[in-house]
Formats: C-alpha cells, structure tokens, sequence
C-alpha cells in the first residue's frame, strides 16, 4: 500500500514499495529477505517504542531490547502472516508492538508497584522526553518569527502537558497521525474502525487538544 504522508512531516515507516519486493522475496523463502525486512523496520519500531513507553519503565527497560523481541516474535510468526496478511506489514509490527508493550507496562506495574507509582508524581509518560518536543513541532507552524522563535520552549512544554492530559483513545489517535504520520485509512485499520469514525476521532482528539492547550495557557 503506497504512504502518502503529509508534507514536511515523513512517516517514521519506510516506503510501502521495497517492503512489498521484500514480503514477496520472503514468501517465496528467501531468508535475506526476511532479515532485510527485519532491519528496515528497526528504526521505526524503536521510534514507536521509546514514544510509547512509560519513562518509569523505560528506566528499567532498554527501548532496544523491546524492539529486538518485537522483530523476533514477528521473524517467528511470518510464515502465517504471510499465509494470511489481515494488515499491512508495518501496521501488523506496529500491533506486534503494542501489545508487547501493554504486557511489559502490566507485568513491570505487577511486580514493582510501588517503586513505579512513587514515580508517577514526575508525570513520567513517554511523552515528557524529547518525542514530545519532537511531536510539537510537527504541530506547530514551522515558520517562526524571531518573536515567536523565543518562547518555542514554553509553548512546547505547555502542549507536552496537554496532551499527557488527554485521554487514551485521544491520545493515541494523535500520535498514530501527527508522530507516526500514518493516513487516516491507516489508523483505521490499525484501530478496526471504519475511515469516517477514525477521521471523527482524530478531528475531535485535535479539538481536546486544543482545549487543553489553551487552559494551559489562561491557568
């Protein structure tokens, strides 16, 4: 499926093409292929990670080490993938991911409860790191003034808190179009919803955050 990303704002995924030769090589055995599947992916799936997971975890837990299963689970599970593609290849790793990560945070907040939660007064989500920077200024206008240039800091901090303040559903279409830069086809199917409730998602998410950015602002 070809990607068609927004100007200026590439998606982390890599281009659909060479993906495709790649499916197709390793359908047919071809053992580089899988591997060069596997490697290409790579920097996008740590992006996603290091996005996704709690700072508190990521402490205890090495982004790479989360990827490097990622990529084994799904080396291990090809072949059926292949039998049976139900999504594109990138939002099947992305899935793959996700839940890798849902069972991490789960088991880590099990077995160490309390060391985590006496951190979670710091607000410790992925998105208080750079990503959250890096989000904002995907969002933002790119021409700034000399005026505006000066508070891009406060500003960028101000909607770091606002979307931390966002709900899960919200928050997660927002990464998914603005950071992962999927389309909202993409994001559909990776959330089994069709495209217009997916668009009604994401244009309602932007008007939260919009709310939440601008009591920020006035508080």
């Amino acid at each position: 499926m070809p990607k068609h990303s927004q100007p200026n704002s590439p998606s982390i995924w890599p281009d659909s093409d060479r993906t495709q030769e790649l499916l197709a090589a390793a359908r047919d055995g071809d053992r580089e292929a899988v591997e060069g599947l596997m490697d290409r992916h790579r920097g996008a799936l740590r992006k996603l990670v290091k996005n996704r997971m709690d700072r508190a975890i990521g402490r205890r837990v090495d982004a790479s080490d989360v990827v490097q299963d990622v990529l084994l689970e799904a080396s291990n599970r090809l072949t059926r993938y292949l039998e049976q593609p139900t999504l594109p290849f990138h939002l099947w790793l992305r899935q793959l991911a996700r839940d890798r990560l849902i069972d991490m945070h789960r088991r880590h907040r099990q077995a160490q409860k309390r060391s985590v939660d006496r951190e979670r007064p710091l607000r410790s989500r992925a998105h208080s790191d750079q990503s959250s920077l890096d989000l904002a200024a995907r969002l933002a206008d790119a021409e700034l003034t000399p005026a505006a240039a000066s508070i891009r800091q406060e500003l960028q901090l101000r909607f770091r808190e606002a979307i931390e303040r966002l709900g899960e559903d919200d928050r997660e279409i927002v990464l998914m179009r603005h950071f992962e830069q999927l389309t909202n086809s993409e994001a559909a199917q990776a959330l089994g919803l069709t495209p217009a409730a997916a668009g009604m998602r994401h244009l309602r998410a932007l008007r939260r955050l919009k709310d939440q950015f601008e009591n920020s602002a006035s508080s």
